[in-house]
């Protein structure tokens, strides 16, 4: 299958604990990337941006769930120190 003309959006925006944590996945023209992007009372705190690999890219295109594709997309928040 050719994915060099696939193009596909989606977002996922989850709150949890005060704060809010956004997953995005967009694919175009066959290059992919996925994001995950953590707010804390409306600041952002940490985003981290990754290629998809060529397999999974793929299995979107056939509408296929990916079990653990943000994984690896761990932010690391900072910490807010009192002087």
């Amino acid at each position: 299958m050719d994915t060099s003309k696939f193009n596909y959006q989606n977002t996922e925006i989850k709150s949890q604990m005060g704060g809010k944590i956004v997953r995005k996945v967009s694919i175009k023209n066959g290059k992919g990337y996925k994001s995950v992007t953590k707010y804390r009372k409306g600041k952002n705190i940490g985003t981290i941006k990754k290629h998809i690999h060529d397999d999974h890219i793929h299995l979107i295109k056939m509408g296929k769930f990916i079990p653990g594709l943000f994984s690896d997309c761990k932010c690391k928040s900072r910490k807010n120190r009192l002087k």
